[in-house]
């Protein structure tokens, strides 16, 4: 009797990370594990001045320590270029002047850390202090000192964007409303430091053991840094200890590391401290954001108009462009017809930004989504059904030119509140502030629009595939994709898996080496599950007709009529098993004319480049979602207590349940963090907290209950009809607490975080007029 195989499918169902049993039995050797014979270990001396110029610098006492093998100045490296993928305005080793206590002033490489620590005393600068920038408005201010001699204003860039009338908006609108909000610095705290070994051989070829989530790029930049050809460059990407886009950018200790190795002809490791890390790696932009909205009696909005200030820091990283996203959350996040946005961005001698989980979108949705709530509260309409009224539907497409093919927005919308039970809550809580009990309830409600399918801001968007099937039916994926943690490789494996009809543990991914992998653009904008899934799925399907063509010759089964189930070809409908998929691919490989299962794919999605007035449809998709935040808010500590969060979002298609539902419970709390407790203090430049010891992240006793409601839409361009959702769980937290607190006491908090202090003053505040409250 025939043997049957019923078709089963590894789409929704919980997979664990292909990495997880290594890591969690503490097998995985990150950067700061590795060590290559001969290596040498650097460290930088950084400014101890927020803003001067430097008059002198005597290494002579630590050239001579016994173990230095090199100690560099940028008098030392003649040759080193401008830094910098977003701008180049700063130089690895400072010359002349140093602008933020960041500044790398010089380096050495010795045979131990404790010695290259050692070496780094000995060093002697004298500094002419110069005034300090502190902030966006000192640095605005007329005779402000310049913090580069080239931006006598102080102004780096500015961002303009506008669609309709907004003077016509307003002018219809019966209600218009007005705030500013002010957004604070926060770091990424992965919790794998930054670091880097670099390594020439005898050729002078360059291997870099780098942490960076876009190798590809960084293979052209560093090329550019060294005036030599990208071939020579190999990135090798050891596992990465946490992104959140963190690494996009390179940061000067990368080529510090390189001109140090070139220096002493030895392999050359750095590796931050945990205060170094805080001190010298990228924050979150802070922004003061002013707001002003306007709705008709009928809950339509009308216009929206934005004002915002960035603060730039000392130098120019991805951080300065986070307008490019906000504009997206102002122009499009519910139906706007008429929208202005504005942005400067200002030079000042604080930490410089880059970017982070969300890039600009925390911010936005903070100011936008606290206004929908003012609106409908002004207007007396229920939260919910003002924003399902102006909530966009699936086919429509925005004045900003975003094309929403699939659009779960009144989906996530009416989960989120129902599951939630928001309605019922938002009223009794709201009835009940003027209970005596000083200890408050509250709910509030937000949603995001974020890019689902990428974001096309490079020549290419795309992702390539290698795929190899060998003599025992063992797949190799190589692709260009980054795996930082995200699951990706998970993902990727279990689509190939998909489509061959393979169990998981026939399939080894391949992706951290440059001399192996195809190109991808890197790990950003919610990209790899959307854009190398369809790559891998590409080649997966080409190895499927090649398998496929072969079993008709064999077989005599049309090859429209096969399938693959658990290493078998069969007939797709009965199910009834043909032969071994194994024994197929050896029947190639060692036939007269010899071939080999191996395919390649490369994918490049639809999306488009946005024109010089910043329309166009720059992603492939766009995911959607709504959270629900229940609070608790003592009103005579200030303290606020995060009970509950409802999550409903629009993931296309669930594809690894496992992997989705950490995703976005990290999400969460990476978003209660950014709300309630994180803040990196820069008192006129100086970061009074490095360290988790006075960084208040969010711990295990604090994680509220987390209940996550997925809508799909099947996204007909996604990979098995799956978007993009690593940003977006992060993104509405923020607004939907403050809502949440306005809920449960009557004010409304428009700084961030909401930290005891900062919620008792002002619960505490003598309150404006009634008609000023809301």
């Amino acid at each position: 009797m025939a043997t049957v195989i019923e078709k089963r499918s590894l789409i929704g169902q919980k997979i664990a990370k292909l990495d997880a049993p290594d890591k969690a039995s503490g097998r995985t050797r990150y950067l700061h594990d590795l060590d290559l014979p001969g290596q040498l270990h650097a460290k930088i001396l950084r400014s101890s001045r927020v803003h001067a110029r430097i008059i002198n610098i005597d290494t002579s006492r630590a050239r001579a320590l016994p173990g230095v093998h090199a100690v560099l100045t940028a008098a030392d490296v003649p040759y080193q270029r401008p830094l910098g993928i977003v701008a180049k305005d700063h130089l690895p080793l400072k010359t002349d002047k140093v602008r933020s206590l960041r500044d790398e002033i010089a380096a050495v490489a010795a045979d131990t850390v404790e010695i290259a620590e050692q070496a780094l005393a000995l060093i002697d600068v004298e500094y002419e202090d110069l005034p300090i920038v502190a902030d966006v408005h000192t640095a605005l201010a007329l005779g402000a000192p310049a913090v580069h001699a080239n931006h006598p204003d102080n102004v780096t860039t500015t961002w303009d964007y506008a669609q309709g009338d907004v003077a016509h908006g307003e002018a219809e609108s019966d209600v218009v409303i007005e705030d500013t909000f002010r957004l604070h610095y926060v770091t990424h705290c992965c919790m794998g430091v930054s670091g880097i070994i670099a390594d020439f051989d005898a050729l002078g070829n360059l291997t870099l053991w780098s942490n960076t989530q876009v190798p590809f790029l960084h293979k052209r930049e560093f090329a550019q840094l060294l005036d030599i050809d990208p071939a020579r460059i190999r990135i090798i990407q050891p596992p990465i200890g946490g992104g959140f886009g963190s690494k996009l950018d390179i940061y000067p200790f990368e080529p510090i590391a390189i001109f140090l190795a070139k220096a002493t002809r030895r392999p050359v490791k750095l590796v931050f401290t945990r205060e170094e890390e805080f001190i010298a790696s990228p924050t979150r932009q802070p922004v003061v954001l002013t707001l002003r909205s306007g709705a008709k009696k009928d809950g339509t909005l009308t216009f929206r108009s934005v004002e915002t200030l960035h603060d730039n820091g000392a130098y120019t990283s991805w951080g300065a462009s986070t307008p490019f996203v906000m504009m997206q959350t102002v122009s499009s996040l519910y139906r706007v017809p008429h929208c202005k946005y504005h942005t400067t961005v200002v030079y000042t001698n604080n930490p410089y930004a880059g970017s982070f989980r969300g890039y600009g979108n925390l911010q936005g949705t903070f100011a936008v989504e606290s206004h929908m709530d003012r609106l409908a509260e002004t207007l007396g309409i229920d939260p919910l059904e003002f924003r399902l009224k102006n909530a966009q539907r699936p086919g429509e497409t925005t004045p900003q030119g975003l094309h929403f093919r699939t659009c779960g927005l009144q989906e996530c919308l009416r989960t989120a509140a129902e599951r939630s039970d928001y309605q019922r809550k938002h009223r009794e809580y709201a009835a009940r502030q003027a209970d005596p009990s000083p200890v408050k309830r509250g709910v509030g409600i937000a949603s995001m629009l974020h890019v689902g399918g990428g974001a096309k801001i490079y020549p290419s968007d795309g992702c390539g595939t290698i795929l190899k099937i060998d003599d025992f039916a063992q797949v190799t994926l190589m692709t260009g994709a980054s795996e930082i943690g995200q699951g990706s490789e998970t993902v990727l494996a279990q689509l190939v898996c998909e489509e061959l009809g393979l169990p998981l543990t026939s399939v080894k991914v391949v992706n951290n080496d440059t001399d192996i992998t195809p190109w991808d653009v890197g790990v950003h904008a919610s990209r790899t599950t959307f854009i190398a899934g369809n790559s891998a799925i590409g080649a997966a399907r080409k190895a499927k007709a090649k398998i496929f063509a072969a079993a008709e010759k064999v077989t005599g089964v049309a090859a429209g009529e096969l399938d693959l189930r658990a290493g078998q070809i069969v007939e797709a409908q009965s199910g009834r098993v043909l032969m071994a998929l194994d024994k197929l691919v050896r029947s190639l490989h060692f036939s007269d004319k010899a071939e080999l299962v191996m395919t390649t794919h490369y994918y490049e999605p639809p999306s488009k480049h946005q024109d010089k007035a910043f329309k166009g449809d720059v992603s492939a998709a766009y995911a959607w979602a709504t959270q629900v935040v229940e609070v608790e808010v003592d009103t005579d500590t200030g303290i606020v207590r995060t009970l509950k969060v409802t999550a409903a979002h629009d993931v296309g298609r669930v594809l690894n349940r496992l992997g989705i539902e950490g995703q976005i419970e990290g999400g969460i709390v990476m978003g209660q963090g950014y709300a309630t407790t994180e803040e990196l203090i820069v008192d006129r430049g100086v970061i009074r907290n490095p360290a988790f010891r006075d960084y208040k992240l969010v711990t295990a006793p604090e994680v509220p209950e987390i209940d996550i409601h997925f809508i799909e839409t099947m996204d007909g361009e996604g990979p098995q009809g799956a978007k993009g959702v690593g940003e977006a769980p992060a993104i509405c937290m923020a607004a939907a607490t403050a809502n949440a607190i306005y809920n449960a006491t009557g004010v409304r908090i428009r700084e961030l975080p909401f930290t005891p202090e900062k919620v008792y003053r002002a619960l505490h505040a003598p309150r404006p007029p009634a008609s000023d409250a809301a």
